[in-house]
């Protein structure tokens, strides 16, 4: 068999609707051949532009595409009859036997179902983009000359990926396997105390991709939603990113803090929403996400030191976070498009504004004063609070909340 000669640094095209799976597909083909050249679009008609400008040497596009579809692109690409065929990975939710027959004369290299096997997708990268006893290594990027910190963070806002995972994602899926499969609900108590994981799955099944109206605002929800083959992936793919999780102790241990925090607030979130009966898990997922932008944040400060930038003990650090913090949770909500109704609740863990509050939203600003107290602290200034005579809670009951 005549050895394949792959370009030095391949051209790749993925063409896919859904921003998620577009993301995904990124970060599986990055982990195979790191110093690919990527192009990413959402539809078809961009996707045949590009295949007009550009030589690239794998292209995997959604049959589903909007305007132009995946099987139109690829039987334009057919026609040019490239010599050797350009490599082809056409992907689709279509899995009879019709449609098969029909992709089968386009001669796809891969023809892969949705939800994607995410180790056989591996494989046929590896296949296609490396040759065999190939080793590939990058370097991350180093900083602009005379880069500064708050530049920077200024800069990475609208495009952090978010905050670094909190659990062994590989571990909680692999618990969540049995013999007939992944179980959802299994694998749900496996990650819900991770905020990224909540954040990124509740984003995914709104997507405009899922074409449904009623938008989903807890973990449970967004995973039935998905299904258990794109939740799967999806959290799988996001132990692939860079700086996934935190390897620096100082910031490690920052993220740590913060994440205690936000475990005490949802818990306490869920804990009086039961009381009042409330929905619990709406309560539960807006003190998980609370302090997203921090560790976002935390996260960003991770790849400034990696690509070369200093970073001064305790001092500069809680100086990013009380300058950015904030301002990258709400970037994140925002970008993500979490439901309005959940970003309701999360504002109300740091002030209630004015007008009306939801009672919903009185729990979640009880549920953060609670959290913040210290050991030492009683609950007696707490019990006479606007929040406590509004829920109209009292001592009694927030003594037994304390003691839980």
């Amino acid at each position: 068999m005549t050895a394949v000669v792959l370009p030095a640094v391949p051209r790749v095209l993925i063409a896919e609707a859904d921003p998620w799976s577009r993301d995904l597909l990124k970060q599986v083909l990055l982990n195979v051949r790191c110093d690919a050249r990527l192009d990413l679009c959402a539809d078809g008609q961009q996707a045949m532009e590009l295949l007009e400008q550009v030589p690239y040497d794998l292209v995997i596009v959604d049959w589903e595409l909007p305007g132009i579809d995946g099987l139109n692109v690829l039987r334009s690409v057919r026609q040019r009859k490239r010599n050797p065929p350009l490599p082809f990975i056409l992907m689709s939710h279509r899995n009879d036997s019709a449609s098969v027959r029909e992709a089968l004369p386009l001669a796809p290299t891969a023809y892969l179902t949705k939800p994607l096997n995410m180790e056989s997708l591996t494989q046929r990268l590896q296949d296609l983009l490396v040759n065999a006893g190939e080793e590939v290594s990058c370097e991350i990027p180093a900083l602009a000359s005379g880069m500064t910190l708050s530049v920077y963070l200024e800069r990475r806002r609208e495009s952090t990926d978010g905050a670094p995972l909190m659990t062994d994602v590989q571990l909680a899926v692999k618990r969540s396997l049995n013999p007939n499969g992944l179980d959802l609900t299994r694998l749900e108590s496996e990650i819900r105390n991770d905020p990224q994981v909540t954040a990124v799955l509740i984003a995914a099944a709104n997507s405009a991709a899922q074409h449904h109206g009623v938008a989903v605002q807890t973990l449970a929800q967004a995973m039935q939603r998905l299904g258990t083959g794109q939740s799967m992936n999806l959290i799988l793919g996001l132990a692939l990113k860079r700086c996934a999780r935190l390897s620096d102790p100082q910031l490690a241990d920052y993220a740590e803090r913060y994440w205690e925090m936000s475990l005490r607030t949802a818990e306490y979130g869920r804990t009086l929403a039961r009381l009042l009966d409330l929905d619990q898990e709406r309560c539960y997922c807006a003190g998980m996400l609370h302090r997203l932008g921090d560790l976002a944040l935390l996260r960003c400060l991770q790849e400034w030191k990696q690509a070369g930038g200093e970073l001064n003990e305790w001092d500069e650090v809680g100086e990013a976070l009380d300058e950015f913090g904030a301002s990258y949770g709400s970037a994140l909500r925002a970008r993500w498009r979490l439901p309005l109704e959940l970003r309701d609740l999360i504002a109300a863990v740091y002030q209630l504004g004015g007008g009306v509050y939801s009672r919903e939203a009185l729990v979640m600003n009880m549920a953060a004063q609670l959290a913040r107290l210290t050991e030492h602290e009683g609950i007696e200034e707490l019990a006479k609070s606007r929040t406590a005579r509004l829920l109209k809670i009292g001592l009694p009951e927030l003594m037994r909340l304390r003691k839980k």
